[in-house]
């Protein structure tokens, strides 16, 4: 029989895979102050089943039937949750195009390797973000080949096999930010299945810090962001970037809520060294993200991801 002292445990232990539970299944309604607190959280989420995995162990250990049922609670919501990124990637259909999406970083030494890295992925679409003198050029001549059609505009570009037309600047600037700051581009791709409308965009970047999250120039920006891609007229329309925040991050509700992301794979990339997140996202509207999967690390310190989006 337990003694006192084991039950003791065990009810701890299942007291806390209940909150467990309760945070993953609620963190909606975790308030987002001070500091953007539940941003915060809602960037780390997936890491959750680290320590269910962690629970599930010791009471393993401690043998306490107790802890054991009550971790049920978060292994169905993590599964419910995150249990479709799992499993494999359907086979490709006829209507769909390949896209890269990386953030070659601005700090990079080799971008024609890096160049060469994306090309070999046979992508139709690669959106590039981060793009500066003098590396810019030698992104151009290195992908030239491949993608005879791109457009720059500010520090993001896009490459494309595909004619691109009705290139434009995406006006995704904080209120904040000095003029001259621009990283968001629109164009329209004249692919073989039919126009696509393809956005470049890349957000403020987010710092963690003794206050909590910083957040408040991504959120203004993913807001301009989804305002330009709601009155977009061409359909499908499909969002490559360096988004600085995870799909389940309320920061970036006004793009998820209207665009659709990934149906399986975690993708995570940053920082490139030991990738905790995937900030670098694709979303589509009129389209379906299959599988997304990092490319091998690159002279940056994201990795690139890589994706097939069919279109309807």
């Amino acid at each position: 029989m337990p003694g006192v002292g084991q039950r003791r445990r065990g009810w701890v232990l299942a007291g806390v895979a209940v909150v467990l539970g309760g945070v993953l299944g609620f963190h909606r309604l975790v308030p987002n102050w001070p500091g953007r607190v539940g941003s915060l959280l809602e960037s780390f989420l997936p890491w959750g089943g680290v320590l269910v995995v962690v629970l599930l162990v010791v009471a393993l250990v401690r043998r306490s039937a107790v802890a054991l049922v009550a971790l049920l609670l978060p292994v169905g919501v993590w599964v419910d949750t995150f249990g479709g990124l799992l499993l494999p990637g359907g086979e490709g259909g006829g209507r769909e195009l390949v896209v890269v999406q990386h953030n070659v970083s601005d700090e990079n030494r080799d971008p024609a390797g890096t160049a060469r890295a994306l090309a070999d992925s046979g992508a139709d679409l690669v959106a590039l973000e981060e793009l500066v003198d003098p590396q810019l050029s030698a992104y151009e001549k290195a992908l030239a080949a491949d993608y005879p059609h791109h457009v720059v505009r500010g520090t993001v570009g896009l490459w494309s096999k595909h004619p691109l037309s009705g290139e434009q600047v995406v006006d995704i600037k904080p209120r904040s930010i000095e003029e001259g700051w621009s990283r968001g581009l629109r164009a329209v791709v004249r692919s073989p299945y039919g126009d696509v409308a393809a956005y470049v965009a890349h957000l403020p970047s987010v710092r963690v810090g003794v206050s909590g999250l910083a957040s408040q120039r991504r959120d203004e920006s993913a807001a301009l962001l989804g305002r330009a891609i709601a009155g977009e007229s061409v359909e499908p329309v499909i969002l490559l970037g360096d988004l600085n925040g995870v799909v389940e991050d309320r920061g970036l509700r006004p793009l998820t809520s209207q665009l659709a992301f990934a149906e399986s794979g975690f993708a995570f990339s940053f920082p490139a060294a030991f990738p905790l997140a995937r900030i670098d996202q694709v979303m589509a509207r009129s389209a379906t993200v299959g599988h997304i999967r990092t490319l091998p690390a690159t002279g940056s310190d994201h990795l690139p991801v890589v994706a097939r989006v069919a279109l309807e």
